[in-house]
């Protein structure tokens, strides 16, 4: 069941075709849920909660992100992916007979927007929320689920400080997703190797750009190497010529963007109007539609840090990309925003299934996050304990891949990468 903050609550499992219910293997996450809850109920682990066991009262859950705006290219699949994994798990019962009920309020990318919303949803009393796409809104919001006690689950704004505001092991902030004090170093270990040592940072002046540069200053800091040119923007800059052509006479041999728009994009063509053929390097908006469509044959070549690629690698990941492109007909824009978002949903209802005694209060679902669950077989990789009282991130580095544009789309930027892939990579 899905509630919008424009509009009436809606049934979410019966709207649309759905996803048929797939065929019980150990690997399905579908299967996983159903078997584990009827397990729990038939051995009696739920006796003190017979009353919600028997209930049919829906289970709240809050949603927040960029859905319309112009962040909408990663915050509708991110909106997707959870949808799609609360229709599976609707499908098979929800919990413990309970539906699955999401309460899902528009941010637009802007942070007073994003404070406003949830202070809406904490009101609307939801269980747990999972939210975010950008860093800067993300963190005008936090201290609402912290000081009311009721967990976020943060499936793609990666700046350092969305989980490293609130010391362990208070914190209700959770995160499903590579946080950029990872990226950093492990993209500027990779450019390093490559030979690429004089780099210019082009950071945005928003939360997220601010902590990615200082995050990439001191990645290059422990490879003694400082930037040899810095340009901090502002969102929505047309033309960057006089910025890169500084960096250009700086000597830099390579681009290191940290902005999540359109930007991204005035960069490369600002770099091919130059014919400065140096390449462009940086997280994961990299592989956003606003870049690859705006760049077009100037964003080839283009390296970013990913969790996920979007190629059918083992059956989870197959069955994931094609469930997505029946449920929503089309494939996946921002594969990474739609899978983190998918495992953050079925983690979250794992959690409810920790709860010894079904009631589902912001301490008990914190509680069942940090060591109460059992593993789940994602998409994303095997969540074998993704969380504990001292550590919220559930992404580490071993988890990430180099992908790069090619043809228009991404790909592993090393083969090797692409045979790793075929291992799920657990967390260190």
């Amino acid at each position: 069941m899905i509630s919008f903050a424009f509009s009436a609550a809606i049934p979410s499992a019966p709207s649309g075709p759905g996803r048929p219910r797939p065929p019980a293997r150990n690997w399905r996450p579908v299967a996983v849920a159903a078997v584990v809850t009827t397990a729990l109920l038939a051995g009696g682990a739920l006796a003190p909660a017979q009353a919600q066991i028997g209930s049919t009262t829906p289970v709240r859950i809050g949603v927040v992100g960029p859905f319309t705006g112009p962040s909408a290219d990663f915050g509708v699949p991110m909106l997707n992916g959870i949808k799609l994994a609360v229709d599976e798990i609707n499908a098979v019962g929800g919990y413990l007979g309970r539906p699955l009920e999401l309460v899902v309020k528009d941010d637009t990318a802007n942070p007073d927007q994003g404070r406003k919303v949830s202070q809406e949803l904490l009101a609307e009393k939801v269980v747990a929320t999972i939210g975010f796409c950008n860093t800067g809104v993300a963190l005008k919001a936090i201290d609402l689920f912290q000081d009311a006690k009721s967990p976020l689950i943060v499936p793609c704004a990666t700046g350092s400080a969305v989980t490293a505001k609130y010391p362990a092991p208070d914190s209700y902030i959770f995160r499903v997703q590579a946080r950029d004090a990872i990226q950093a170093p492990f993209l500027v270990d990779d450019i390093v190797k490559r030979g690429w040592d004089k780099v210019a940072i082009f950071a945005d002046k928003t939360g997220y750009g601010e902590g990615g540069y200082n995050d990439v200053v001191a990645a290059l800091a422990a490879k003694n190497l400082k930037p040899v040119h810095v340009a901090r923007f502002d969102l929505g800059v047309k033309d960057l010529t006089a910025e890169l052509t500084a960096a250009r006479n700086a000597g830099a041999n390579v681009v290191y963007s940290y902005t999540v728009g359109p930007e991204n994009a005035t960069i490369a063509n600002g770099k091919k109007a130059l014919n400065w053929k140096v390449p462009q390097v940086g997280p994961w908006p990299l592989s956003f539609p606003f870049f690859l469509e705006g760049a077009k044959d100037a964003a080839e070549g283009a390296l970013m840090v990913q969790t996920f690629i979007a190629e059918p690698s083992n059956e989870r990941r197959a069955a994931f990309l094609s469930g997505y492109t029946r449920k929503f007909q089309g494939k996946v824009a921002v594969p990474m925003a739609a899978a983190n978002a998918y495992d953050t949903t079925y983690l979250l209802m794992y959690s409810f299934l920790g709860i010894r005694d079904g009631n589902l209060n912001g301490k008990a679902i914190k509680e069942s996050l940090e060591g109460k669950m059992k593993t789940y077989y994602g998409v994303v990789t095997t969540y074998d304990k993704p969380f504990s009282t001292q550590d919220k991130d559930a992404i580490t580095r071993n988890m990430l891949v180099m992908g790069m544009v090619k043809n228009g789309a991404i790909t592993f930027a090393y083969p090797e990468d692409a045979k790793r892939n075929l291992i799920i990579q657990r967390k260190q």
